[in-house]
């Protein structure tokens, strides 16, 4: 059973330490510009960092759930290199919008297409799962035939 995760766990541990850094990186902002929680606003510099760590969190349970569905019901392998492409856009998007907003644009883009084709693996995966469990039709068969 390990064999079958263990790509899909490492991708995630690594998921939640990016997302630590993105915390600290919001921590250490707050220092730098003397704003302390609750508040969210002040200098353009720290709302960019601020507004960057909120969006990666927002979509980070998205992508994970995109994730482990996709790495069960289709291919581990995959999955696992999506979901480093993801994280690396994702890191790409925080750094640049750090420096201006502008530059968070293409990585922004591109983690949103990784996100719609583990969508799409996850669809797939999960169709083929139904379709052969519960009406014993196996599509890749039919295909192959």
């Amino acid at each position: 059973m390990l064999d079958q995760i263990h790509l899909l766990a490492a991708v995630t541990v690594l998921g939640v330490l990016e997302q630590a850094y993105f915390f600290l990186q919001v921590i250490y902002a707050r220092r730098t510009f003397g704003i302390s929680p609750p508040k969210i606003s002040g200098p353009p510099e720290f709302e960019r960092i601020f507004r960057a760590q909120v969006n990666s969190s927002e979509y980070f349970p998205i992508f994970l759930a995109l994730l482990w569905q996709a790495g069960l019901f289709f291919h581990q392998g995959l999955a696992a290199a999506l979901g480093l492409l993801y994280l690396y856009a994702r890191y790409c998007y925080f750094m640049g919008y750090k420096s201006s907003s502008s530059e968070r644009l293409t990585p922004i883009y591109f983690s949103t297409g990784v996100l719609w084709i583990l969508i799409a693996a996850s669809v797939l995966g999960i169709l083929h799962f139904f379709l052969s469990h519960y009406l014993r039709l196996n599509v890749l068969q039919l295909l192959t035939a």
